[in-house]
């Protein structure tokens, strides 16, 4: 009864977890769940307040599939104000969440048997909906040595003739990495002459620590033609629920054809949420905004400090996002035997690397507050002190 399509396609390993901590949690169970990547915060009340006011003004009707005009319009300026980009609105497509973005890229342009670089580790979801479009992923391999970023090096190696895509993530999920201007600069070398484009992930883009961001399609003319920038709302204003997210591309074609697929599908998002994102997208909530960040930051230094003193775990500090991707490997090499003997023994949840392509991690989210986070460390220093006295 099943395509060969849906068979294909594997269960979010996040969600998954996410969902099993629920679940034991509501048994009565004493669970503490750092699974999740959805920030502690409630959404800032300005945007409640603006989604109320679009409720008591009617305004609950279809509106144009990409966006209404003035959203379109946030989207362009705040591309413009914050990251130099010239995108016009039409250049624009909102979407359900950044992950229907993908969605939208990706099965407009692969094609079966087409390549797309990713490099690890990654978010879980890029390799599924590249498998889903029929595409092929390819999959770089990093580590600590290079701050969890792909080299340009890496990059020139992996390109062949059936090479469509390259992912790239920063801040990264699930590592917290950041690409620096000069890297990007170098990858963007690589990609000159190609028809190659460019999956820039940029969802954690306000949520930095000591390092400045920089968008991929600004670094040059060829990497903007070939760039599509892909954000959203969930993550650095804790909209999650909102599903917002956006993509923005200079390619008409492109964008006529995902604003076909999306027509097709979804069509808009819904029209509370639209008129709730100008706020955020006009910068009205930034000083709430500045608050999280400054939380996620105290949050990650602690945590990182726990970590690396629990003797044979390790971890590099992050330079974006809410996770440290611990380093289990003096342990484990079984990620997932790992994450499930935790949870059973500790009540404690976190994702294992495997789920993101890396064997001999787990993941951490640190978007709780700060009593749980060291309860939550408290406990997995016992369980590794127990498992290297066995």
């Amino acid at each position: 009864m099943l395509s060969k399509r849906i068979k294909s396609l594997s269960p979010s390993l996040t969600i998954a977890v996410a969902s099993l901590a629920r679940d034991l949690k509501a048994q009565g169970k004493d669970i503490l769940s750092f699974s999740a990547g959805e920030p502690d915060f409630e959404t800032p009340l300005l945007i409640k307040e603006e989604a109320i006011k679009a409720i008591n003004e009617g305004f609950t009707r279809y509106t144009a599939v990409a966006g209404i005009p003035e959203l379109l319009k946030a989207v362009s300026g705040k591309l413009k104000r914050e990251n130099g980009l010239d995108y016009a609105p039409s250049d624009i497509i909102v979407s359900n969440g950044a992950k229907q973005s993908l969605f939208n890229l990706f099965q407009a342009t692969i094609d079966p048997g087409d390549e797309v670089i990713i490099p690890s580790p990654y978010w879980v979801t890029y390799p599924e909906l590249v498998i889903y479009s029929e595409g092929v992923p390819v999959i770089i391999e990093t580590d600590e040595k290079s701050g969890f970023k792909m080299t340009a090096e890496q990059l020139r190696a992996a390109i062949t003739p059936k090479t469509k895509m390259v992912v790239l993530t920063s801040p990264s999920n699930p590592t917290g990495s950041v690409y620096s201007r000069s890297e990007l600069e170098a990858l963007a070398e690589v990609l000159k002459g190609t028809n190659i484009i460019v999956a820039s992930d940029e969802m954690y883009e306000k949520l930095l620590y000591g390092i400045d961001f920089v968008a991929a399609a600004s670094i040059s003319e060829d990497m903007y033609q070939r760039t599509v920038t892909i954000n959203g709302l969930s993550k650095s204003v804790a909209m999650t629920g909102w599903r917002f997210g956006y993509l923005a591309t200079p390619n008409k074609e492109l964008i006529s054809a995902m604003d076909k697929l999306q027509s097709q599908s979804t069509s808009n998002i819904n029209s509370v949420t639209q008129k709730a994102a100008i706020v955020a997208l006009n910068g009205q909530v930034d000083e709430e905004i500045e608050t999280m960040r400054k939380a996620f930051e105290n949050r990650a230094e602690e945590a990182v400090k726990l970590f690396n003193e629990i003797d044979g775990l390790s971890v590099l500090k992050p330079q974006g996002a809410f996770y440290l991707f611990v380093n289990i490997k003096d342990i484990s090499n079984d990620s997932i035997t790992f994450c499930k003997e935790l949870l059973q023994a500790t009540g404690v949840a976190v994702v294992p690397g495997i789920g993101f392509g890396s064997e001999g991690y787990f993941r951490f989210s640190f978007a709780t507050d700060i009593t749980t986070i060291r309860e939550g460390i408290r406990r997995i220093e016992k369980f590794v002190k127990q498992k290297r006295s066995v």
